[in-house]
């Protein structure tokens, strides 16, 4: 796809920033090692984290790859460069609803995006647990987001923290939310990133409640396997799972 210089400029400008020396993205959280997550980047200026599922294919919130801008797949290269993979195909859950949280309907907010070319083969596809994880457990969140200071700086590195499972709501098939007793948890940018457990990835960051650092919501990917093996089987890729 061609874009005018103005684009050009706009996609560069935003990988800088992206990449500026971090601050603590996630709030709480420790530098992890970026073998299997990328960020996905809106030309409106969003900036998500997103899960290598396949060599070209990329699990991430549906919000940060629903239509409208064009989109694109960030990481740094060897050398530490900006480098931006367009995006060949993307799928939105049929269960996503884009006016969920303002009407407190239910959402799946999961998209899947194919690389127009293949990830560098440092990055390594995860694997996905069948776990439904229940209140008490321990699972680690990760993602490039901000650390809620306000400062864009802080965005860029991969980190991570490991949060306890609560029920709010009571046990649910569909989501899982998370919330430390101090200020630790995801924020803007950490949305698409894996939530883990020892045997892979049980849950994609979605929703993050009030101020960064507090309750962290993220979508169940055991319930969606039919989708996500469907979805995956139409690009002629297939998923890890445990």
């Amino acid at each position: 796809m061609v874009f005018g210089s103005g684009v050009r400029l706009a996609w560069i400008g935003l990988a800088w920033i992206a990449l500026l020396p971090p601050a603590g993205a996630v709030v709480g959280g420790a530098e992890a090692p970026a073998r299997n997550a990328v960020m996905v980047l809106s030309s409106k200026g969003g900036v998500c984290t997103g899960i290598v599922v396949a060599p070209d294919t990329v699990l991430t919130a549906g919000h940060c790859a629903a239509a409208g801008p064009e989109h694109r797949v960030h990481f740094r290269d060897e050398a530490g460069a900006p480098v931006l993979v367009a995006v060949a195909a993307r799928a939105v859950h049929p269960g996503y609803d884009a006016g969920a949280i303002a009407g407190r309907r239910r959402s799946i907010d999961l998209a899947l995006v194919r690389t127009a070319t293949p990830l560098p083969p440092r990055f390594t596809p995860v694997t996905f647990s069948p776990a439904l994880p229940r209140a008490g457990e321990s699972l680690t969140l990760a993602g490039y987001g901000a650390d809620g200071s306000g400062d864009p700086r802080s965005t860029g590195t991969l980190r991570s923290v490991a949060l306890p499972v609560i029920e709010p709501y009571g046990p649910s098939r569909i989501l899982v939310w998370l919330r430390a007793a101090g200020r630790a948890g995801g924020c803007q940018g950490d949305s698409g990133g894996p939530v883990s457990d020892s045997d892979g990835v049980v849950a994609v960051t979605a929703w993050i409640g009030g101020a960064c650092g507090g309750l962290t919501q993220g979508v169940l990917v055991a319930p969606q396997r039919d989708w996500l093996d469907q979805t995956l089987g139409l690009w002629g890729r297939t998923a890890r799972w445990r």
